[in-house]
């Protein structure tokens, strides 16, 4: 029999308190605009390349936030993103690690990665 599942992520869902807020500060961190409609008053697809990221209010409580990474960006150059986010006021949890990773905070508490690809 062939297995049926592909070995593809399709969708991360990251849950938010606020979708206008979330959407607004995702897209300026990511450096895209804020396209389309908010789906069922809940629901952002952000406009990425491969994986896709969807920003759901709806799943929000305070022990759905991620504790740990779930998934991380990519970036050419950590350095430089290091400091892009720095610049931009957002709450970094890390230093650059091992000249790899780091990882940073959204306005909701949720623990992401930026890592060099």
């Amino acid at each position: 029999m062939v297995n049926p599942i592909l070995k593809q992520v399709g969708t991360i869902f990251i849950p938010v308190s606020n979708i206008e807020n979330a959407r607004d500060w995702y897209c300026e961190i990511l450096g895209v605009k804020a396209e389309g409609e908010i789906q069922f008053g809940h629901l952002y697809v952000l406009p990425m390349e491969g994986t896709g990221i969807v920003l759901d209010s709806k799943i929000y409580s305070e022990d759905s936030v991620f504790k740990i990474p779930a998934f991380h960006l990519n970036t050419e150059n950590i350095q430089e993103a290091f400091h892009f986010m720095r610049n931009k006021g957002v709450e970094l949890i890390t230093d650059i690690e091992n000249n790899h990773y780091f990882n940073f905070k959204d306005p909701d508490g949720n623990i992401l990665m930026i890592c060099q690809c």
